[in-house]
């Protein structure tokens, strides 16, 4: 697992398609300094930028994203910080997520919509020479996450094997360590990479036999991962985001309403039939514009301005399913990663969001709390900041769901304290 079969050309994405990747782990392993490495060996910064981040006459890579006052002032990541960049094959997106605890709601943000997850591991804080060392409860964490959140792209980079005096030795260790936990949790990890994101050893260029390690270099692994499929296989479903009450496009919609936002599952055609949602309504499809107002059939993944046959009640929030599509229901069981500062308890009562939809949720029951430790489920009456577990949901109003490993949009849902409005859990559908 410490290297990535390179596919053949004939099975690669389509390198037009940006790869939208995110870089976590635990605090100062060095996230912020891998993305300002990247950036800079990949001339995406310019010269002015890097005379801003100097630091007695030394380059801060850090600091090309920690671009909030509070983050420099701390020198840690607060929020999500996004950049761009490209190399003559593919463009990223790049996300890096804060490292601690506190801030894990932004991670868990940023791995929902993440075609890739970087988890780095920092050499120096583990007892390298040991084969049996323990991981760092964050890495563990934020590995199961973004495993939960059906991230498709796992690859953890081995940072800082610079400052350690035996490279090689650790980075055999630490992958020892990495591959059984990886096994006991489940989670199906791409590449194991030994870089050193402060002096450059492979991020960008291979260096063949540091380490012992003959694989290919960090950002050669992420040119050849996938991005995230669109989930057409699935029933047709729309949440409506924006009711264009008085088209200006009459031509094409012979002045009734157009539906707006971005179709979840399935694709959409004239002619379909399809029933609305929480209305119960039915209707046909006349007309289907894509974003630029064009007569056109849109697929999952892709927005769309959808006209009915017939005028019935349809409100921001709605949605719009066809026949087959995932069954209302006003139970939920689910995975729960919970963000609240106060803990999670049942009979609780909060704002539940689907797509575009509010509704109420209480929490019948804990199921049961994972130890990140030991990967056990164990019983608990309560959940606690920053910890994952398995709940029962009460709705209101039945919202039309599918378990998240089929559907990471009808799959998911966010509860919101109904009294501060904070987020409180990252809700994944069972």
């Amino acid at each position: 697992m410490s290297a990535l079969s390179t596919p053949d050309t004939a099975t690669l994405h389509d390198h037009v398609s940006a790869l939208k990747f995110i870089t976590c782990g635990s605090v100062d392993d060095g996230k912020s300094t891998l993305i300002g490495r990247l950036l800079v060996d990949s001339k995406a910064v310019l010269q002015d930028q890097l005379a801003g981040v100097q630091r007695s006459g030394e380059t801060d890579l850090a600091l090309l994203t920690d671009g909030l006052s509070a983050e420099r002032e701390q020198g840690i990541t607060i929020d999500v910080a996004y950049r761009y960049f490209a190399t003559p094959t593919r463009k990223f997106i790049i996300g890096d997520a804060p490292g601690h605890e506190q801030y894990t709601r932004n991670m868990v943000t940023a791995a929902s919509s993440a075609d890739a997850a970087v988890v780095l591991v920092d050499a120096t804080k583990l007892q390298w020479q040991d084969p049996k060392m323990e991981l760092l409860p964050q890495t563990r964490r934020h590995s199961l996450l973004v495993n939960l959140l059906r991230v498709p792209s796992i690859v953890f980079a081995v940072n800082k094997l610079d400052a350690v005096e035996d490279p090689t030795v650790a980075f055999n260790n630490i992958s020892g360590a990495l591959q059984a936990f990886t096994e006991a949790a489940g989670i199906a990890a791409r590449a194991i990479v030994p870089i050193s994101a402060l002096k450059g050893h492979n991020v960008v260029e291979a260096q063949p036999g540091w380490c012992g390690y003959q694989g290919l270099s960090l950002l050669q692994l992420l040119e050849k991962l996938d991005v995230v499929a669109a989930e057409t296989d699935e029933a047709f479903a729309f949440p409506v985001q924006w009711v264009e009450k008085f088209s200006s496009s009459s031509d094409t919609s012979q002045g009734r309403r157009v539906f707006w936002g971005r179709v979840a599952t399935g694709s959409i055609e004239p002619g379909q039939q399809i029933k609305v949602l929480p209305s119960g309504q039915t209707a046909t499809v006349a007309q289907v514009l894509n974003h630029v107002r064009e007569p056109k059939n849109v697929p999952a993944g892709h927005s769309a301005g959808i006209v009915l046959d017939r005028e019935v009640d349809v409100s921001r929030g709605d949605w719009l399913l066809a026949p087959g599509a995932a069954e209302p229901s006003r139970d939920i069981s689910a995975t729960i990663a919970w963000m609240d500062d106060e803990p999670l308890v049942a009979g609780r009562v909060y704002w539940a969001l689907h797509g575009h939809r509010w509704v109420k949720a209480k929490v019948k029951r804990i199921v049961h709390k994972l130890d990140v430790n030991t990967l056990a489920e164990a019983d608990a009456t309560q959940l606690e900041p920053n910890s994952i577990g398995h709940i029962d949901l009460a709705l209101q109003e039945p919202l039309a769901t599918l378990p998240y490993a089929r559907s990471r949009i009808l799959g998911s849902l966010v509860l919101v304290d109904t009294a501060s409005h904070k987020t409180s859990g990252a809700v994944l559908v069972r």
